[in-house]
C-alpha cells in the first residue's frame, strides 16, 4: 500500500508518501519559523494561511519525489490532532478532498501516535514493547508501547512540557524565537555548575515531571543587575542539565518498573544533543537500547503521519471514504486503540 501523510498541525507543512513494503518513498517539510520570528512565537492565524499556501505544491512535489502518482495511492493519513484547531482544518480539509476525489480511504492520525513511531524509520528500528519518552512541543509523557495503538500512559507533566520550559526559558534569557534550538546551542558554550537550579520531582517517587518551578528559579537567576555573555551561557548549559537529568531518570524508572529494557525518545526535544549523551552514556552503563528518530524526522512532519497511516492500514483499519471530517485540537493519547 502507498500512502500519503499530511502534518498540518502548528507551524510545519509536512507531507510524504510511505510504502508498507518498501518504507518511505518521500518527504517534504515547509518550516513557517522565518515569518513566526517576527512576532517571537506562532501567530495561529498565519499559520493556518501559510498551510493554505504551501500544501498543493508540496503534494506535488513529494508525489513527484517518490515517482507515486495520484492514481497510486491506496489511502490518505492526515493530522487531525492535537494541534491549532485552524491550521488542522487546513490538512483535513485537504487530505478528505483529495481521497474523496480519488475514492480512497482517508484516515485520521493523532500527531503524537505520529512523533511515538517516527523512530521506525531509522535504519535500526525498536521493535515492540518498549517504553517511549516522547517530549514534544507542549507533551512530555512516558507510554508503554506494546504495539501500534496500544499506549500506556505511565507519567506525564503536570504543568510545563520540557520543550515549553525550553523555549520560556530562552526568552527570559533574550533569546530569539525559536528558542529551544537557540538555548541548546547557547548552552553548549557554558559550563554547569555556576549557577544551581533545582531539578524538579527528580525524587518524586513516580513518573510525573513539572518544570514550571524550573523556569521561575532562571527567572529569580536573571535578576542580577549585570549579565554577560558567558553568564548566559552558564545558566543554559545549568538548565539543560537540570531537564535532561530529570528526563534520563525519570525513563530510566519507567524502564524498571516495566521490567521492559528498550527506550524510544521521540519529539522535538528528542533532537537535543545533551539529552542523547546521557542517555546513550547510561543505556551503555546498564545494558539498555535506546532509539531515536532520524534528526529530520524530530520536529513535525508528513512522514511520521504517513508511517502512522500505513501502519494503521495494514493493521486492518479502513478509514473513510464519505469526505465528511472533524478535528480535535485537545485529543488524549490514550483513547488510541490498537487498528483491529
Amino acid at each position: 500500500m502507498q500512502i500519503l501523510g499530511i502534518e498540518s498541525s502548528c507551524d510545519e507543512t509536512g507531507v510524504g508518501v510511505y510504502d508498507t513494503e518498501r518504507g518511505l518513498l518521500a518527504h517534504r517539510v515547509h518550516s513557517q519559523i522565518a515569518m513566526h520570528a517576527e512576532y517571537g512565537g506562532v501567530v495561529p492565524e498565519l499559520a493556518s494561511r501559510d498551510h493554505v499556501r504551501r500544501i498543493v505544491p508540496l503534494v506535488r512535489e513529494t508525489l513527484a519525489a517518490a515517482g507515486c502518482s495520484a492514481g497510486a495511492l491506496d489511502g490518505v493519513g492526515y493530522t487531525a490532532g492535537p494541534g491549532l484547531a485552524g491550521a488542522l482544518l487546513v490538512g483535513a480539509a485537504f487530505a478528505e478532498a483529495f481521497a474523496f476525489g480519488l475514492g480512497i480511504p482517508a484516515l485520521p492520525i493523532h500527531h503524537l501516535e505520529g512523533h511515538l513511531l517516527s523512530p521506525l524509520l531509522s535504519s535500526d528500528p525498536p521493535t515492540f514493547p518498549f517504553v517511549a519518552l516522547l517530549v514534544s512541543g507542549g507533551h512530555t509523557q512516558l507510554m508503554k508501547v506494546t504495539g501500534v495503538g496500544a499506549y500506556e500512559l505511565l507519567g506525564e507533566t503536570v504543568d510545563d512540557a520540557a520543550g515549553e520550559a525550553f523555549d520560556k526559558t530562552a526568552k527570559l534569557i533574550g533569546l530569539d524565537y525559536p528558542g529551544g534550538p537557540a538555548l541548546a546551542r547557547l548552552a553548549s558554550e557554558g559550563v554547569a555548575g555556576r549557577f544551581k537550579l533545582p531539578r524538579p520531582m527528580l525524587h518524586s517517587g513516580d513518573l510525573q515531571f513539572s518544570f514550571s518551578g524550573l523556569k521561575t528559579a532562571v527567572l529569580t537567576a536573571t535578576k542580577a543587575p549585570s549579565w554577560s555573555h558567558d553568564q548566559r551561557a552558564d545558566l543554559a548549559a545549568e538548565f539543560q542539565e537540570a531537564v535532561t537529568e530529570v528526563l534520563v531518570a525519570k525513563a530510566l524508572a519507567a524502564l524498571k518498573e516495566t521490567g521492559l529494557r528498550t527506550l524510544v525518545v521521540a519529539g522535538g526535544v528528542g533532537a537535543n544533543r545533551r539529552l542523547r549523551e546521557r542517555l546513550d552514556e547510561t543505556a551503555a552503563r546498564r545494558r539498555l537500547r535506546v532509539h531515536y528518530p532520524e534528526l529530520a524526522f524530530c520536529s513535525d512532519n508528513g512522514a511520521m503521519i504517513a508511517l502512522a497511516a500505513g501502519l494503521r492500514f495494514a493493521g486492518g483499519a479502513t478509514g473513510q471514504t464519505d469526505g465528511r471530517f472533524a478535528v480535535r485540537p485537545r485529543w488524549p493519547l490514550g483513547e488510541l486503540q490498537p487498528p483491529r
